[in-house]
């Protein structure tokens, strides 16, 4: 299994300059929840909520938005947190997350690990970025601000909630 990192970054590259977004895309973005994890979630709910042990990267400042950002791996609960400050060791809060097996958590329509694509395409056809997506993944919203599903043999293998492009 490639990481999702590098999955991300190739459809990026492929996409650059491709899309327009309209304002209303990014209300999926806005209102999605995987488990009791949102977009902008402050650490301190993200403490309370997630029991497994943690291990956080370096903060990492990003040219992209000036802002620092730590990863939190949750690795026994299949959870990735890329956490955002403004300041180099700032009060954070949740700009992405990534589940994959063991998660147990399901994004607020009902779509965990495990699911088939069948059940992500009922649940999320009005969002679908027919354009974006690919034979891998099915995007809903945009890479910009959305869900990102990633499948293997017509399963869900990953989630990604948050824009995984600037």
């Amino acid at each position: 299994m490639k990481p999702l990192r590098t999955i991300i970054i190739g459809m990026i590259l492929g996409l650059i300059g491709h899309t327009t977004l309209a304002a209303d895309e990014f209300a999926l973005l806005r209102e999605e929840k995987i488990g009791n994890l949102r977009i902008d979630l402050p650490e301190k709910e993200v403490i309370k909520t997630i029991s497994c042990k943690e291990k956080r990267g370096p903060d990492k400042l990003w040219d992209a938005d000036g802002a620092y950002h730590q990863e939190w791996a949750y690795a026994d609960c299949g959870i990735t947190l890329d956490m955002v400050s403004e300041k180099k060791r700032g009060a954070k809060k949740i700009a992405s997350i990534t589940v994959f097996a063991p998660s147990t958590l399901s994004t607020r329509r009902g779509i965990r690990i495990g699911s088939s694509m069948q059940d992500v395409m009922k649940a999320y056809k009005p969002y679908w970025n027919k354009e974006e997506s690919d034979a891998n993944h099915f995007i809903a919203g945009s890479i910009y601000g959305g869900l990102i599903f990633s499948q293997e043999k017509k399963k869900v293998e990953s989630i990604f909630l948050g824009a995984a492009a600037e």
